[in-house]
């Protein structure tokens, strides 16, 4: 039926009627109204917010004071839990007796969920801030702004709000594809989603980002943002002009925007909590209990050297692939651990880098810097390759559920390993051309 309506109508039957709506609401208003329109509060925002000059770097701003606000206001709150799961794996380990019992509890529960729970704060207050600028009708201009320039590089303007969504969680956001009508769009969308780069990477960033770049940590984490948006756009435009099933022009994109009204804090509480809560129930199943696979293949053959354990034995397996990246075993295990859930990145450094210590995020972000597990450079094309590489499990079988494929799950799965090596390899080669290491 819609094919032959656009036959009949010579354009998308969408597009057809929502332009003979407005041009008759036109007519109207010239009939009804008298002398000139006031200007009103929301018109001067519009012209702001919606200008072709201003609107981009207006977005970015705020995108940049949105991680500002999450890093400054959410530090004390992640020392307190820092200092809680490191009391609790202290009191655990003089309280149990035996030896191994008293290494998981401490290592294994406490030190590695605790390595992970203290980025609630920055989590929580990404999806406020989200909130805030959701709820007072900007996100919805922010999609208009970069309408346009997607467009041009082959991505429908309904993909914004899925790759918006991506931000939070990659799940519900190629899950949010079934908005694009057509579906070569919908497929392009979701092969590129999982490069926006989701909350679950966040703690990733802020632990490497905080162990080896010191001043620059929020400019190296606000920049896997924009490499992900950058990297997304480039993908879609290199699929849609190389692969025979994406040729042509993406659909027209309509938006009606809603109007600017003030957040309530009821209301921008609960959405955070919505989203936000999703981490904290992965926290209690699937990241717990990669976590405590972690432990136990770092901790046996009980009492070895834990480069002889079988984590150590598996992550020396596959440091030949990273060496050239400047990653060790452990920055292997750990990425290899991240399929499950990215999370288990830094739950995994915590375990390795806990044994026998307080477990603290500033005690880890410590051992990297002594140890020399990633200098300035390679910590940053770590982080570049934590967010390029394959999403998470449950991500992958959001994609095999929307597109009903296994060719295009393998393809996003494929593309983005490649992806990711690539660019790191670029960033390392490209950083120690230009004398840092």
């Amino acid at each position: 039926m819609s094919l032959k309506a656009k036959e009949i109508l010579g354009e998308d039957p969408e597009v057809f009627f929502a332009e003979r709506r407005y041009e008759f609401i036109n007519k109207m208003l010239h009939k009804v109204l008298r002398g000139e329109k006031p200007l009103t509060l929301s018109d001067l925002f519009d012209r702001v917010f919606l200008n072709k000059y201003l609107g981009i770097p207006i977005f970015l701003t705020f995108w940049w004071a949105l991680f500002r606000f999450t890093y400054d206001v959410s530090a004390p709150l992640s020392d307190l839990i820092d200092l809680i799961f490191s009391w609790l794996g202290q009191i655990s380990r003089s309280a149990i007796s035996d030896e191994w019992t008293a290494s998981f509890v401490a290592d294994g529960i406490f030190g590695g969920l605790g390595g992970v729970l203290v980025f609630i704060p920055p989590l929580f207050f990404l999806f406020f801030g989200l909130s805030l600028l959701e709820d007072s009708g900007y996100l919805a201009r922010a999609a208009f702004v970069v309408d346009k320039l997607m467009y041009k590089l082959g991505l429908h303007g309904k993909s914004f709000i899925p790759m918006l969504i991506g931000f939070g969680c990659n799940i519900p956001a190629v899950m949010a594809t079934r908005t694009i009508d057509r579906e070569e769009d919908r497929i392009l969308t979701i092969l590129v989603n999982p490069l926006m780069s989701c909350s679950a990477r966040l703690p990733v960033y802020i632990l490497i980002g905080g162990a080896v770049l010191g001043p620059y940590a929020v400019a190296g984490t606000y920049s896997m943002y924009i490499l992900g948006i950058s990297l997304a756009v480039l993908m879609a435009l290199l699929f849609r002009r190389t692969i025979p099933y994406f040729k042509g022009k993406p659909s027209p994109f309509i938006l009606e925007l809603p109007m600017y009204s003030k957040p309530t804090i009821k209301g921008t509480l609960i959405h955070m909590w919505e989203r936000a809560s999703l981490f904290l129930k992965k926290a209690g199943t699937i990241i717990l209990a990669g976590i405590i696979v972690v432990w136990f293949l770092s901790s046996h053959p009980w009492g070895a050297p834990l480069e002889e354990t079988y984590l150590g034995m598996l992550g020396q397996s596959l440091e030949p692939i990273f060496r050239p990246l400047g990653f060790d075993w452990r920055g292997a295990v750990a990425l290899l651990f991240g399929f499950i859930a990215k999370e288990i990145v830094v739950g995994s450094f915590a375990v390795i880098f806990g044994l026998g210590e307080e477990n603290e995020i500033g005690e880890i972000q410590e051992v990297i810097r002594r140890q020399e597990v990633f200098t300035p450079l390679t910590g940053f094309a770590f982080m570049a390759f934590t967010l390029i590489y394959i999403p998470c499990v449950a991500t992958i079988g959001a994609i095999y559920r929307e597109t009903n494929s296994w060719k295009w799950t393998l393809f996003a799965i494929i593309y983005g390993l490649i992806l990711a090596y690539i660019t790191s390899l670029a960033i390392i080669l490209i950083g120690r051309g230009l004398g840092y290491r």
